[in-house]
């Protein structure tokens, strides 16, 4: 396979032997926690045409266009006329698909699909939308677009979804059953190894953005528990937060409200490279993600298969897809959506037990290895995709 693929804000075309030609749209290409999109572009086995709805480089014409066309559709959106929403994004993709001719169109998130789906009925080729999340939780976009998925799905040829409830959630919208693949994104080998929690000190190890459906402040309330009540064995364990968002601010004053400066280290955004190496130096891995107040969850998270591949045991919530990666008393503890104390109770079990730690890590990283790599969720997408193609 030959490919050339150029910044991930730009126009991707990847060349391939084969003669399938996959047009994929997404809202961005710069966001460092859009991974997953750009291992779509450099792992299908397809020739890729890709355009993102935050690009307006002036020498690229269409990449331009459909920027401001998506542009525009978010303002409608949030003036709720929600149809005229959906013209100026379908116009400009019904002049791509003229252009490009592909034999299947790929939308990332559901809110993007809603914007281009007409395009792809007035030209008879066949959508798959790849549902991630908060584009199938949470109220400001399930809620908003309810009518709009019911749409939608009269017209997709096939739905991609990250863990079993998300599918129920879809299913109950109009999806159909037998045109719908549950894969989770998955954790690259590669990157991911190399975790010994039995040699390692006490670091607890948090990867994700500070939004309220990852429950950062919950985690280190968790943690504040184990290091400040009875567990005297905890004192000189830490916690490391890997991540940005609109709640690192309350976050970093309430480790100060907490007097754990020196046990909480706020670590800001980090790439894969940095993470990666940041899990071999770590004992544990935790996340309290929840249902945020709108109704946001996660889909399955990238992080915690990436703690699992790496060797380390993780501790978090049963949550969406997380117990279909995580087993409960296996490789890691699962405990209820905002169970602080459960949350500290698992890690002192851990901390009490480092080869327990250990073990579980290494049956982690055995069932990540069998079922959650990027090759898996590549072979089972580009499979999926081929199917739809040849209806």
């Amino acid at each position: 396979m030959a490919f050339c693929a150029g910044s991930p804000s730009k126009t991707v075309v990847v060349i391939n032997d084969r003669e399938q030609v996959v047009m994929v749209l997404a809202p961005t290409g710069q966001s460092i926690t859009e991974t997953f999109v750009r291992a779509n572009l450099n792992g299908l086995p397809f020739k890729i045409v890709a355009y993102f709805g935050d690009e307006y480089t002036i020498n690229r014409p269409w990449a331009c266009l459909y920027g401001i066309a998506i542009f525009v559709s978010k303002v409608l959106t949030r003036l709720r006329w929600l149809r005229m929403a959906e013209l100026p994004a379908a116009l400009v993709t019904f002049g791509l698909i003229r252009l490009h001719r592909p034999n299947l169109v790929l939308v990332e998130f559901g809110f993007e699909a809603v914007r281009v789906m007409r395009a792809c009925a007035w030209c008879d080729v066949p959508l798959v939308v790849h549902f991630r999340g908060s584009d199938a939780s949470a109220e400001s976009r399930l809620g908003m677009l309810r009518n709009r998925y019911r749409r939608l799905f009269s017209i997709a040829s096939g739905v991609i979804v990250k863990s079993a409830p998300m599918a129920k959630t879809l299913i109950a919208l109009g999806a159909r059953p037998e045109r719908l693949l549950i894969s989770a994104s998955g954790a690259n080998p590669k990157l991911f190894y190399g975790s010994n929690p039995a040699a390692n000190s006490g670091i607890f190890l948090a990867v994700g953005r500070f939004v309220p459906k990852k429950a950062p402040l919950l985690t280190i309330q968790a943690f504040a528990q184990l290091s400040q009540e009875s567990y005297s064995f905890a004192s000189s364990a830490q916690l490391w937060m890997v991540g940005d968002g609109p709640l690192l601010n309350e976050a970093r004053q309430l480790v100060a409200e907490l007097g754990m400066q020196e046990q909480i280290q706020l670590l800001g955004s980090r790439d894969q490279a940095d993470v990666a190496m940041l899990m071999r130096r770590a004992f544990a891995f935790v996340q309290h993600s929840l249902v945020a107040k709108d109704g946001d969850s996660e889909g399955n998270p990238v992080a915690i298969m990436e703690a699992q591949l790496s060797g380390l045991p993780v501790i978090a919530t049963i949550h969406a897809g997380i117990p279909e990666v995580v087993l409960d008393g296996q490789s890691g503890y699962l405990v209820p959506e905002g169970d602080v104390s459960g949350m500290a109770r698992a890690m002192a079990s851990l901390l009490l037990d480092p080869e327990l730690a250990s073990q579980m890590g290494r049956s982690g990283r055995a069932r990540v290895l069998e079922n959650f790599t990027v090759e898996h969720h590549l072979e089972q997408v580009a499979g999926f995709l081929r199917l739809v193609m040849v209806e």
